[in-house]
């Protein structure tokens, strides 16, 4: 879990997932996607960000 690219990874992984949390309602509002595959978007991206935040975010020594 030291591996040098895997905050790399967890950083982009974790931008994805909180750009998925903010275009989907902005979509539904728009009328481009509807409420049900805005919501599995939404559901899906915030498990990311709570699985790759902690392994970028994370503080203490480096």
């Amino acid at each position: 879990m030291n591996h040098p690219a895997v905050p790399q990874v967890a950083r982009v992984l974790g931008l994805l997932a909180l750009a998925g949390t903010i275009v989907p309602p902005v979509l539904f509002l728009c009328n481009t996607i509807a409420i049900e595959p805005m919501k599995t978007i939404m559901l899906i991206s915030a498990v990311m960000w709570f699985v790759t935040a902690p392994l970028w975010l994370k503080g203490g020594e480096q």
